[in-house]
């Protein structure tokens, strides 16, 4: 949560719709809480006060991904000592919101007390928010209505309008400037209720808030790709309480992501990047998110595919960095986007995306067998090739590079996407264009992948034998360029544009396992790196080395530990045979989710696990995030040994011997459900 609001922030969120607030349900004026749907904020402020004191915070939490309670009392104020009211917030999201305020006095006197709460809306692009922007407040229109049930602000600007109303029930006594007031005259025991529903519309649409009770989640029903996941996804059953909780949880939360959005006039339906600042479609989160999860069901990976390809690259556009055949980055929907100010409608900054996409594409199949959906994406997918060849490879050095060519682009467009995530050793920023280490591995098992596809359901030998030929060549040489024999021999993270190795030691050495392009006599060294004291932090791999000068246990993409980067890594470990090392990883991440209420945020901080007893939050990561939510779920299917082979589950299981004994009922192959079964025989090393 953001720091700006306390360690004990709470946020609630569904779908497109997101609510930050303190402790006690209050979002002050000028903070960066609020309530925030499809990238715009519509509340801004909502504050509650008891004759003009903020309440006493007992108790706060969510309940629910879209549902939080707050327990309060009245502070002292004249004429009321403290603890004499209690006052009980109950909040749910989506479309909207939905507040209840209940009130009970346990004096002995009768009191009147004034019960006030202060609103605004700024309508503030999510852009905007985290940095200030221009405000919108001389243009905003305020229609309350003078009876008191209801607070009606709106704003245009050209084609964008947005409309924030707050109707309650009982009404107001009367309306004080953007606040509604309510005289109340109590006596003990006595208990008053009041309800605000927070209706929105948005560019002509409305939208409202379902009334519900906690527990009960919204059901969009059985044609949702998200909810059939959910429905049909294994079974677990294990000894080890820890890992059935953090498998619940995670699957829990990637259902609670699902968004809905209109692209380009059609109507999509996926899972949402992390709450909150990008419940929105990202490229490679959903599409490694949708890789993590296929053990799961192949309804998440099917509708990414799909949507994605269905709003592929056709146009050389510098402004979003679009070009025929690449994949998408990032789609936003509000305002400085939709006036064409940001260029995120969508963005096409990732220069690894394209790949992704063709990887789930083969993963799909392999679980599937869905011949009659990959024969109908092959344009696409030949498409994306071509893309990699053509625009990927800037300078014909058969390498993929990136440089942005918008005047408001991603410095970079790999994983590691922020501006100083890609540095040499000795901190200093690489010139562009860059050719990051795992976006060649991507592309080596992309080109493989696409082979197996033209040799089956595409029927094509010749694609295959001309893709494999230029997979093996970008092996070849891919090792010649990146690999640096110092410091114990290691993998650059990329070349600069000058061809120099960018020399800092990453984790996307783990990528490069993962992907299958490390030749087998470099596979220890590379091991032995990602799990040093310098990388392995006692929760996880970090980012960054401790020995280069740039770490930062608290640097965004310097030094932190990240949950997805940690599965692959594990994945990669696996595949080469170190299975003890992909344990070792697997079972610090599923300790550290312990202390997070088995949750695993998109990042924690690098600190060493000798330093304290529990993980160090990232102040403003994600939580939850979709692929950081995929990563047990990856851990587990690492664990197992589980893929496919010709149709059939095939399992290599290395449990660790804590968790004992694990079975996963109806695991999906080939539309033929199966059980897979193993028990823990060896140590965690």
């Amino acid at each position: 949560m953001p720091p700006e609001l306390g360690s004990d922030a709470v946020g609630v969120f569904e779908g497109r719709t997101f609510m930050l607030s303190n402790s006690g349900g209050d979002v002050l004026a000028d903070s960066i809480g609020g309530l925030v749907h499809d990238d715009t904020r519509y509340l801004s402020r909502w504050e509650l006060t008891i004759d003009g004191a903020a309440p006493l915070v007992l108790s706060a939490s969510t309940v629910d991904a879209y549902s939080a309670a707050f327990f309060l009392a009245n502070a002292e104020i004249r004429g009321l000592k403290a603890n004499r009211v209690g006052v009980r917030r109950e909040r749910f999201v989506g479309d909207g919101m939905c507040e209840r305020i209940t009130v009970q006095y346990f004096g002995v006197e009768p009191i009147s007390m004034r019960l006030r709460l202060d609103v605004g809306a700024d309508f503030a692009d999510l852009f905007e928010i985290k940095r200030s922007g221009p405000s919108r407040l001389p243009d905003i229109r305020r229609t309350h209505q003078p009876d008191g049930s209801a607070l009606r602000f709106s704003y245009q600007k050209a084609r964008w309008s947005a409309v924030s109303s707050v109707e309650a029930e009982p009404h107001a006594d009367r309306v004080e400037g953007d606040s509604l007031v309510w005289d109340l005259d109590l006596t003990r025991g006595q208990t008053w209720s009041c309800e605000l529903r927070v209706l929105l519309n948005c560019q002509g649409s409305d939208y409202q808030p379902v009334n519900r009770t906690f527990g009960e989640a919204h059901d969009p029903g059985a044609d949702d790709p998200a909810w059939r996941w959910r429905a049909n996804k294994p079974h677990l059953s294990a000894d080890s309480e820890l890992l059935s909780n953090v498998y619940h949880k995670s699957a829990t939360d990637l259902v609670s992501m699902r968004i809905a959005k209109d692209i380009r006039g059609e109507r999509v339906v996926l899972l949402a990047a992390g709450m909150p600042w990008f419940l929105t479609i990202f490229g490679r989160d959903t599409l490694i998110t949708a890789y993590q999860s296929i053990t799961c069901g192949p309804d998440v990976a099917r509708g990414a595919l799909v949507t994605l390809a269905a709003h592929q690259g056709s146009v050389v556009d510098n402004f979003s960095d679009e070009e025929p055949g690449k994949i998408l980055h990032e789609f936003r929907s509000g305002e400085l986007t939709q006036l064409g100010i940001k260029p995120y409608g969508p963005c096409f900054g990732s220069a690894d995306t394209t790949q992704l996409w063709l990887i789930l594409l083969s993963e799909y199949w392999r679980w599937t067998g869905d011949d009659a959906l990959v024969q109908r994406l092959r344009p696409n997918a030949e498409a994306a090739l071509r893309w990699i060849d053509d625009f990927g490879d800037r300078d014909g050095d058969g390498y993929v590079e990136y440089g942005t060519r918008s005047h408001d682009g991603m410095r970079n467009q790999c994983w590691r996407d922020s501006p100083d995530g890609v540095q040499f050793a000795d901190s200093t920023l690489p010139t562009l264009p860059v050719a990051t280490c795992e976006i060649q591995g991507y592309t080596y098992d992309a080109k493989i992948r696409a082979a197996e596809l033209a040799d089956g359901p595409w029927a094509d030998p010749a694609l295959a034998r001309r893709l494999r030929a230029e997979a093996a060549d970008l092996r070849k040489r891919f090792n010649r360029d990146y690999w640096l024999p110092t410091r114990g021999g290691y993998y650059a993270i990329g070349l600069d544009a000058e061809k120099r190795p960018i020399d800092s030691i990453t984790s996307n050495m783990g990528h490069l396992l993962w992907s299958g392009i490390v030749p087998p006599d470099r596979a220890e060294a590379v091991a032995r790196q990602l799990m040093s004291d310098e990388m392995f932090s006692g929760w996880g791999v970090r980012t960054l080395s401790t020995e280069d000068l740039g770490y930062n246990p608290i640097g965004y993409h310097l030094g932190t530990v990240w949950p997805h980067d940690n599965s692959i890594i594990a994945a990669g470990l696996a595949r080469y045979g170190y299975r003890d090392e992909a344990n070792r990883i697997a079972m610090a991440m599923l300790e550290a989710a312990a202390h997070f209420e088995y949750r695993l945020p998109e990042a924690f901080s690098g600190y060493d696990r000798s330093l304290g007893r529990r993980p160090v939050p990232y102040p403003t990561a994600c939580n939850p995030q979709a692929w950081a939510s995929g990563a047990p779920l990856l851990f587990l299917r690492t664990m197992l040994g589980l893929d496919v082979s010709d149709g059939t589950v095939a399992t290599d299981p290395r449990i660790p011997e804590g968790l004992g004994s694990i079975r996963l009922t109806g695991v999906t192959v080939h539309n033929a459900r199966q059980t897979v079964e193993a028990t823990g025989s060896r140590s965690t090393g």
